[in-house]
């Protein structure tokens, strides 16, 4: 369920399809298929913590491999239409899409958003200071996996692209009731300022001091 690290705007802004030659807008671009899992693959549970030492990590349940195909390969579908209520400031029909406990992360923020009230008191929160034309185009989204995908986007102004605003996001889904909803989604973006080679130099000196003073690794 979206704004940008590298812009004013928080990244939990999920990507908004737009189509330039219909309506309602909505835009994929091209899609890509990831390999198939199989069936019998067993999932084992998401652990997600904060990077706050104040939160504890949260469990994401696995979804279930034994529901029906047909319900299961409406999951890019959900998500669409997830991306599509933000667009419209649709709240009551993303409602739905989410699961109850559903697991929201977006990686500019120190905590998880924890449960369906409050990711949509985010979206809430993110639509009244977001405006209408800033948009998001989805540039590649992933459809043969029945529980889980991958969507490519940036965020455009008007039609224009808006600087610093690539990101990626993850959906996990499940079967609640005969319906499918989102259980996890994940939030990447393009940040503003990119070191480059100094980000290598600032990894080698944190593993440096790790397999120097392993007990700081407690403090991470």
């Amino acid at each position: 369920m979206n704004s940008i690290v590298a812009s004013p705007f928080p990244s939990h802004s999920l990507p908004i399809f737009i189509h330039k030659n219909s309506s309602p807008p909505l835009l994929i671009s091209r899609s890509f298929t990831s390999p198939p899992i199989p069936r019998s693959s067993s999932y084992s549970p998401l652990r997600v913590s904060s990077s706050s030492s104040d939160n504890s990590p949260v469990t994401v349940p696995s979804p279930p491999t034994d529901a029906p195909l047909d319900i299961l390969r409406s999951a890019s579908q959900i998500v669409r239409d997830f991306y599509h209520g933000i667009n419209r400031r649709d709240l009551t029909s993303v409602e739905a899409l989410i699961a109850e406990n559903c697991v929201y992360e977006d990686l500019i923020f120190s905590r998880p958003f924890v449960g369906r009230k409050d990711i949509l008191l985010f979206f809430k929160k993110f639509n009244d200071s977001i405006s209408k034309d800033l948009q998001f185009v989805i540039d590649d989204i992933s459809t043969e996996d029945s529980s889980a995908l991958g969507i490519l986007w940036h965020l455009e102004w008007k039609g224009k692209e808006f600087p610093f605003s690539k990101g990626c996001s993850f959906y996990r889904l499940v079967d609640v009731d005969g319906k499918k909803q989102i259980i996890y989604a994940r939030d990447s973006v393009e940040p503003a300022f990119k070191p480059g080679e100094l980000a290598l130099t600032a990894i080698r000196g944190v593993t440096w001091l790790l397999e120097q003073f392993p007990q700081l690794a407690d403090r991470i």
